[in-house]
């Protein structure tokens, strides 16, 4: 089975090919330089480029797969959570696939593709497994079973990498935030500034990162121009990972789950990795991280987690739409 991944959801366009499980290729052109000198993905700007390069990216994928288009089984595309015009050109390219090869469509959650980023890089992944998902704007915990993926908690504010993004400007990094907090974090003192670990205590699942964001500009307003930017970062990164972890470990004890599963673009944090398989490794729980080409967006995880909702035969019609706010199991 030749399954073929679309993934434009935000400020990637990727295209990938998988032989059943096996990746054949997987190509991912980033518009962070683009988007750079506005600070954050301006909607419009995306959806352009993404129109522009898709068809490029297309004939790509089938030369490093070596494949042709006729041997295609079926096409996978993101049709939510996202960006409403970037969504809406790669399920428009996905369905026009469909319709010249006669193949099926199957639409994809963007969300539950990072969850299936795991099943690449650990093909025997076997539920029942806990998942911290941090990617983008969604910061969730998620239980998955051999039957649905349920949501234990989420963010009531800021996600994560939002909480990264908004911290980085403050700070007069660069965009995107979260690897510009990583670096600058190397040389920094992670103990120097007790910044708040909001709803760390809390009896339920959920994440709130509004007022530790607000407590780093409060701390860089009162230092003025004596700004220990390193210091500041690290101290910053380190509450978030904490909070991240704690509640994670929570659940998975809660749950009697002894499997914990990283997924998302900020998953690629290297303190959060080490600390993850630290704390594993302390209280023995199976610690799994994709590796970092599966972590930020990408269609393999998209063509994966189609392949295997092709396997339960749940496949899409032509009539399927864009869903920039879609749920999980919605």
């Amino acid at each position: 089975m030749i399954i073929l991944g679309i993934e434009t959801s935000c400020d990637e366009t990727s295209v990938a090919i998988l032989e059943n499980e096996k990746v054949l290729s997987n190509i991912v052109l980033s518009q962070i330089d683009i988007h750079k000198k506005f600070g954050g993905v301006v909607p419009e700007v995306a959806a352009r480029h993404h129109l522009l390069n898709l068809p490029i990216i297309y004939e790509k994928a089938l030369k490093e797969a070596k494949i042709n288009p006729n041997q295609i089984g079926a096409v996978a595309v993101t049709y939510g959570p996202g960006l409403i015009g970037a969504l809406l050109v790669g399920l428009s390219f996905a369905k026009g696939l469909s319709l010249r090869y006669d193949i099926p469509l199957i639409g994809v959650n963007h969300i539950i593709g990072h969850v299936y980023a795991n099943y690449i890089a650990y093909p025997h992944l076997k539920p029942p497994f806990i998942v911290l998902m941090v990617s983008g704007g969604h910061t969730e915990i998620l239980k998955v079973d051999e039957k649905k993926i349920e949501v234990l908690g989420k963010t009531v504010d800021d996600a994560a990498g939002e909480a990264f993004d908004k911290v980085a400007r403050i700070l007069g990094l660069g965009y995107p935030g979260g690897p510009e907090i990583e670096k600058v974090s190397k040389n920094g003192n992670p103990n120097r500034f007790n910044f708040p670990r909001p709803m760390l205590d809390s009896p339920d699942y959920n994440f709130s990162f509004s007022g530790l964001k607000t407590s780093v500009l409060y701390t860089v307003q009162k230092l003025k121009d004596n700004i220990p930017t390193a210091d500041i970062a690290a101290s910053f990164q380190e509450a978030v990972v904490d909070v991240l972890l704690k509640k994670t470990f929570k659940a998975a004890r809660n749950n009697g789950i002894n499997k914990i599963v990283l997924a998302g673009g900020v998953a690629a944090n290297s303190r959060l990795r080490q600390k993850a398989k630290s704390l594993g490794e302390k209280f023995n729980y199976e610690i799994l991280i994709p590796p970092l080409e599966f972590c930020t967006d990408n269609a393999a995880m998209i063509a994966m987690a189609g392949y295997h909702k092709y396997l339960k035969g749940e496949i899409n019609t032509l009539e399927l739409e864009a869903v920039p706010n879609l749920k999980i199991n919605s």
